[in-house]
């Protein structure tokens, strides 16, 4: 686990390279398509939200929902990402659907920088952010 210091503008800058913002989300993409047949199904995304602890609740403790509730609620956040609704989530619309994520973190952080604990994997999309924006600091000193 380590700490960054993001702020809206961080995430956005990492956004606006769309080379390394697509090579992110790409990678994040072929990570989750597990059976690598270049889409995602209800049940390769629904071990990612799993993986995401969507519903922690607070620092580490999980929302206790019942089964079929947990199932409406990652179905619903499914049928956000496959655009076309033809039962499964395509490149494009992972790449669509990160982007406008992105956007609302982003919103959300606003300009205030904050400090946030992450994970150390490469997995992380603010991790990414924040390590682009230092990258561009140590390479303009």
């Amino acid at each position: 686990m380590g700490v960054i210091i993001i702020d809206g503008s961080t995430v956005r800058a990492f956004m606006n390279d769309e080379t390394q913002f697509k090579t992110s989300v790409d990678a994040q993409f072929d990570s989750l398509d597990v059976n690598n047949d270049g889409v995602l199904s209800r049940s390769e995304m629904r071990k990612a939200f799993e993986s995401m602890r969507l519903l922690e609740a607070h620092f580490g403790v999980d929302t206790a929902l019942p089964p079929e509730e947990l199932t409406r609620l990652y179905d619903s956040v499914y049928l956000g990402f496959d655009e076309d609704q033809n039962g499964t989530v395509d490149l494009q619309e992972f790449r669509s659907e990160m982007k406008k994520i992105m956007l609302a973190i982003a919103d959300g952080l606003g300009s205030s920088p904050i400090q946030m604990a992450v994970e150390d994997d490469d997995q992380s999309f603010l991790k990414k952010a924040a390590d682009l924006e230092a990258a561009k600091i140590s390479e303009s000193s």
